[in-house]
């Protein structure tokens, strides 16, 4: 049995502001199957303290990085659970990353410099009772611990995930004095970083291997338009890098067990779709009728590529389409979209915010889910569209790539199509390919067999869980 430490700054069902909870929640199960038993380490939160009641505390630091913290010990999901309890750094209000306002906390340096310095000291055994062969970084904000591991020459294992190279963790050199790492560890091969301190970059440089959560995207950036100034770094160390697709979790993503659903189905009983299409037109208020409801589920940013959207929408709706929209982020494209459905009544409708059970009913409801990413690493809510026969229209990249069979004639005609893929985020390949959808929608032969393929392919954990096993392993062997 192999004891691998996952450490993340989220994890579903306990903390949740995106895709990488989502991960993060289903890899011990995933890893269990192949002889793997995972420990998920989180930080104190208050919506953790909440959730794991009856917790205790196996460890304490008087010093860590300055402040006082306790180790406690839970389950999640009947999987070993262990939280960071550092009031001073996590007890309080807004998210996980910053104020209710949106703003970063400008400690985030020390909080999640804390949460890597615990780990590393847990994997090598300083907390009683505990040993680990594995450590498992999820992002910057996890990615100190192997750093922190480097420099005290642990005899463990470490792997960092990139689930976006995008967002690093880049502070200023003022920071590293406090860090509690030697001298020579501000250097280009430790983690200094464009003159400062570089959390991600610091990860990447001491792993023994790093991960991305898609094939495509582990070779997207090693280029500049992809890598985000890491480029360089990751073409050194490619030998060490895997694309490994992330999986859903047929638990909570499953369109014939979903209570978010009123009427529950499988690719063999598709018609029963309509009654959740009948929800989404009374939740959004759009008008009834047969012509084809597009979906967002989304952080509205320029990454996912939702100001293209934004100008597409017209046309969209001229054609007889009609959208649902659930997500936050840019204040200027959340309005973009009011002012579209308020100049588009019983057409558009949105919603602002975040809902889980709102977001399984979308995709048990809606037509296709549009994903207009720029880039994508791997992308959860296309798998999702798949299981629930939510039809994906995606931009040809990361992730996206490599789960989505365009519908091009020989795939349609082979009954292989699962979505439809476009290249380039403009408006006029975006409108595209919403045009396309229309067409195909209009066909029900072609557009239910698009569905029951999508519904049957496998994106469970299965396979990932396999390949990060099998890496785990090899780590281990040399």
């Amino acid at each position: 049995m192999i004891r691998a430490l996952s450490v993340a700054s989220e994890a579903y069902p306990l903390i949740k502001t995106g895709g990488l909870a989502d991960v993060v929640g289903a890899l011990p199960a995933a890893l269990a199957a192949h002889e793997v038993q995972t420990t998920t380490l989180l930080p104190g939160y208050p919506a953790l303290a909440l959730s794991i009641k009856g917790a205790r505390a196996i460890h304490r630091w008087r010093d860590l990085l300055g402040v006082e913290a306790r180790l406690l010990k839970g389950e999640i999901d009947g999987h070993p659970l262990l939280v960071l309890d550092a009031p001073r750094l996590f007890a309080r209000g807004g998210g996980p990353y910053g104020d209710a306002t949106g703003t970063d906390w400008p400690d985030n340096w020390r909080r999640f410099a804390a949460l890597g310095r615990a780990a590393a000291e847990i994997a090598r055994g300083a907390v009683k009772g505990l040993t680990f062969d594995i450590l498992h970084a999820h992002d910057w904000q996890a990615a100190m611990a192997p750093a922190y591991l480097r420099y005290t020459a642990a005899p463990v294992k470490s792997v960092v995930t990139i689930h976006n190279i995008a967002f690093q963790g880049r502070f200023e050199a003022a920071i590293f004095p406090d860090l509690g790492l030697p001298a020579a560890a501000f250097a280009i091969d430790g983690v200094e970083y464009y003159g400062g301190v570089g959390f991600l970059k610091a990860g990447l440089e001491a792993a023994d291997a790093i991960t991305t959560v898609s094939p495509t995207y582990a070779d997207e950036i090693l280029r500049s338009e992809f890598g985000m100034g890491l480029e360089g770094l990751m073409t050194t160390r490619r030998e060490r890098l895997h694309g490994i697709v992330n999986g859903i979790d047929p638990a909570v993503w499953n369109p014939e067990t979903d209570p978010a659903l009123p009427a529950r189905y499988t690719h063999r009983t598709l018609p029963r779709r309509a009654a959740n299409k009948r929800a989404v037109e009374r939740t959004f208020a759009l008008e009834a009728g047969d012509g084809p409801i597009f979906t967002v589920i989304s952080r509205l940013t320029w990454q996912k590529g939702i100001d293209v959207l934004a100008d597409c929408l017209d046309d969209l709706v001229a054609r007889g389409g009609r959208l649902a929209l659930l997500g936050s982020g840019d204040v200027t494209l959340e309005h973009a979209f009011l002012d579209a459905a308020a100049r588009h009544p019983g057409r558009i409708g949105v919603r602002i915010g975040y809902d889980e059970p709102l977001s399984h009913l979308l995709q048990g409801g809606a037509d296709a889910i549009l994903i207009p990413s720029r880039f994508e690493p791997c992308g959860l809510t296309q798998l999702y569209g798949l299981a629930y026969g939510c039809v994906p229209v995606v931009a040809r990249t990361g992730g996206l790539a490599d789960t989505i069979i365009d519908a091009n004639d020989a795939a349609l005609a082979a009954g292989v199509a699962t979505g439809i893929q476009f290249d380039g985020v403009t408006r006029e390949a975006l409108t595209a390919a919403i045009r396309r959808a229309i067409r195909l929608h209009a066909s029900p032969a072609h557009w239910c067999t698009m569905q029951r393929r999508g519904m049957k392919a496998d994106f469970s954990w299965g396979t990932s869980g396999a390949r990060y096993a099998a890496l785990y392993r090899d780590l281990l062997q040399r």
